[in-house]
């Protein structure tokens, strides 16, 4: 493992879907929340960002989705600068938000829910192609197509949240606290469905509160103090850090 770096190198630039580098944000005249930030995620990766509460967690993924301008610092989607671009244009550039919390329209059906997310696409072949995708990739989106999406669990309307997010094939989909408010059963369930994304080939940026459960989920985990990467490497290394595992992670794992 090492410490979080600088900005990353043009020569990184070319391998990342997404880079955050060196970014400054944070709201009104507040002080900051995010203080020198670098994030970088490859492709069909999926990155999770863990740490204390208010460490800035939710605000990077409003950064990067474009919900909320950086002060400083850079934003690069597939090797282009788009910092400053608004939340709907960086939809277009690739980046697809699902944010906390269930966002399902509960009096529309699971289609139409889905459907949502292919507003900007215009190629009826392409929305069709793209249905037939997320079907296959969530199979109880297909089996309660026509029903309303309110009658669903809480962990199969965040698949029809997934599925929705996917309907643009994003470069990147961004989830935050994905298993909130959910059973540890749903949970295990949801961070499969993200396990299931990533080797469809979308990469994940990742905000988390049950750390353990989503770095084991995680390629690469990014720990958050004080509104920058304090740690940065694999996964499965930070969660062999007892250090770690004491400050940020919960404690050690049960036996």
């Amino acid at each position: 493992m090492a410490a979080a770096s600088g900005a990353a190198s043009n020569a990184a630039a070319s391998t990342n879907l997404l880079e955050l580098n060196d970014i400054e944000a944070g709201y009104g005249r507040a002080a900051l929340v995010l203080r020198g930030l670098t994030v970088q995620v490859p492709p069909a990766t999926v990155v999770c960002l863990v740490g204390p509460n208010g460490a800035g967690k939710s605000t990077v993924l409003k950064v990067a989705s474009g919900m909320l301008a950086p002060r400083s610092g850079s934003i690069l989607v597939d090797g282009v600068d788009v910092t400053g671009t608004n939340s709907q244009r960086m939809l277009k550039h690739g980046l697809a938000h699902v944010l906390q919390g269930h966002s399902v329209f509960r009096e529309m059906t699971v289609a139409e829910n889905v459907l949502l997310g292919a507003f900007t696409v215009k190629d009826q072949k392409v929305i069709d192609e793209r249905v037939a995708f997320v079907q296959n990739l969530f199979p109880i989106v297909g089996e309660r197509w026509k029903q309303l999406a309110g009658l669903l669990s809480g962990g199969q309307q965040k698949q029809v949240e997934f599925a929705r997010s996917l309907m643009v094939s994003p470069k990147v989909v961004l989830l935050d606290e994905p298993s909130m408010g959910l059973d540890p059963k749903t949970t295990a369930k949801v961070f499969e469905q993200v396990a299931r994304m990533r080797d469809a080939g979308t990469a994940v940026l990742l905000v988390e509160q049950n750390a353990r459960r989503a770095l084991e989920t995680a390629d690469i985990g990014c720990v958050l103090d004080l509104g920058r990467v304090h740690i940065s490497g694999p996964a499965p290394e930070l969660l062999a850090d007892p250090t770690l595992g004491e400050l940020y992670l919960g404690g050690r794992p049960a036996s």
